[in-house]
């Protein structure tokens, strides 16, 4: 049988799908892919000629298929550039969430670890609220992921156009509740909403209200933005 995250995991990672989709995006905008390298020390990456304060989220071993939190890390704990794990441990031991609480996650039984992986460093980046995560090869066998902490690196603000767009996107990524995909996407951006049995009223701060409904199966079945009152 194929291994899967828990259900608390889900849950985190729902919530911050779609928001997390759109900041991706907007990372990629000013921290194009290339050449790089990192300091530990001063907790700083860089490519494309840009320099960016980083934590270290953690790294993937492609040949064992296993995650490892920086926290854990040997050698470097306790060090500057782990806080960023550390706050999401603590999130994981407060909120009963294994992956995130434990040094290592074995992703060995997953249809796909490098995925799986690439899950792990996307609930941290939600869990922090941070800019993006970072992923890159540091050697045949690892990868390991950083989390941005750097005023350079905007927070993608709620564009009414694009929103279905992601929302969308969102919904598709874990598959599992649409409704928690909308509302923690809303949340993440701080907008307050009405919610009803078959739809989520947001009120945007453009001052449109935007409205998503589901259909009987929990699937997001519309979405619009309208003035308010209209």
């Amino acid at each position: 049988m194929t291994a899967t995250f828990t259900d608390a995991f889900l849950l985190v990672a729902e919530r911050h799908a779609a928001w997390g989709a759109e900041q991706l995006e907007a990372l990629g905008r000013v921290l194009p892919e290339g050449p790089w390298t990192a300091d530990l020390e001063q907790c700083t990456y860089q490519s494309g000629g840009r320099t960016v304060r980083v934590g270290l989220l953690g790294s993937y071993d492609l040949s064992e298929r296993s995650w490892l939190w920086a926290w854990a890390n040997p050698g470097l704990q306790g060090s500057a550039v782990v806080a960023a794990s550390e706050r999401i441990a603590d999130f994981g031991r407060r909120n009963g969430v294994p992956e995130l609480r434990t040094e290592g996650v074995d992703l060995s039984g997953f249809g796909d670890p490098r995925r799986a992986a690439e899950a792990l460093a996307f609930v941290g980046m939600g869990v922090l609220g941070a800019p993006g995560y970072i992923g890159q090869s540091a050697g045949p066998e690892t990868r390991v992921y950083f989390a941005p902490d750097d005023p350079q690196i905007p927070r993608a603000n709620l564009d009414p156009i694009t929103m279905p767009r992601f929302l969308m996107t969102g919904a598709g990524l874990f598959g599992r509740s649409a409704r928690e995909v909308v509302s923690g996407y809303f949340a993440d951006h701080g907008v307050p909403v009405d919610v009803a049995a078959d739809r989520i009223r947001a009120h945007l701060p453009d001052g449109r209200v935007a409205e998503v409904g589901f259909d009987a199966y929990g699937r997001i079945a519309g979405i619009s933005a309208t003035a308010n009152g209209h």
